[in-house]
């Protein structure tokens, strides 16, 4: 394959969540700078309309992932894209006084509406974390993993920075299965929540965070190609668990070195154990 060769351009791409929405940007390093830039303008206003969305059910259902994935007392989570907290302050209840938790997020905005004690924030993106290698026992990305710009070097540095035995948790909002369920799905979230936002919201950009919100929920890549990419990068028990057949639970482990097998994705099993809607 030759230097500049279409291969080899493919190659080095990795694996984006979704192609680029030339509504909003450009090209890549555009896309970089939109995202930061709209996540810093909006965070003030950003968990105020994150209740609407859930209709208040947020702390609930993400309780219940961060015990469907087995987070244990005295942890060391890190939590990627930590944005506000949200999924933080359920997991400090989780962890306890014995645990710590580190958040890295790419916008000091959404950092800045972090109000949590002991938390360390580091700014950074996930596809290079600030992170020493097993470093955690415990990795969480709550409805981040469409903003990044490479999955496959995101889920790479999971793996690095994870302790052997260390369980990862990727929570994100999927596209419904069926016509009716999507459409509903993107009427609420590209009509109604901004809408309701440029009501509540204090920030003029609010409205357009949430379209695009959809926008990147419509185009990301399909759950089977998270998995195979949590596989590539070397995780095992590599599942998908599905609530209201749009939350979806990535969950996988970081086996120790003895346990780890070429062939061991086939065994892993990827059932959605929820309503798959």
């Amino acid at each position: 394959m030759t230097p500049g060769s279409a291969q080899e351009r493919q190659a080095s791409a990795g694996l984006p969540p979704h192609l680029p929405l030339t509504d909003y940007y450009a090209d890549e390093p555009e896309r970089h700078r939109f995202v930061r830039g709209i996540f810093d303008d909006t965070a003030a206003d950003y968990d105020r309309i994150e209740r609407v969305l859930a209709f208040g059910s947020g702390p609930w259902y993400r309780r219940q992932a961060l015990q469907r994935a087995k987070l244990k007392p005295g942890a060391r989570v890190l939590d990627v894209g930590i944005g506000t907290g949200l999924v933080a302050r359920e997991a400090l209840r989780m962890i306890g006084p014995t645990g710590t938790l580190v958040g890295v997020d790419p916008s000091p905005g959404m950092m800045a509406q972090v109000r949590l004690p002991g938390v360390q924030l580091l700014t950074g993106r996930a596809e290079a974390l600030p992170c020493v290698d097993a470093s955690c026992d415990f990795l969480s990305m709550g409805y981040a993993l469409r903003h990044l710009a490479d999955l496959s070097a995101a889920f790479a540095e999971f793996h690095r920075v994870l302790r052997p035995g260390g369980r990862l948790l990727i929570l994100e909002i999927t596209r419904p299965q069926g016509r009716l369920a999507t459409l509903a799905l993107k009427t609420y979230m590209r009509a109604v929540v901004p809408a309701i936002a440029r009501v509540v919201a204090r920030r003029n950009k609010t409205s357009e965070l949430w379209r695009y919100y959809w926008d990147t929920i419509e185009a990301c890549v399909p759950p089977d190609a998270v998995l195979e990419a949590l596989r590539a990068a070397g995780f095992r028990r590599v599942r998908r668990y599905v609530e209201l057949g749009i939350f979806s639970e990535y969950t996988a482990f970081k086996p120790p070195p003895s346990q780890a097998r070429a062939d061991g994705s086939h065994a892993d099993g990827d059932r959605a154990r929820g309503p798959a809607g």
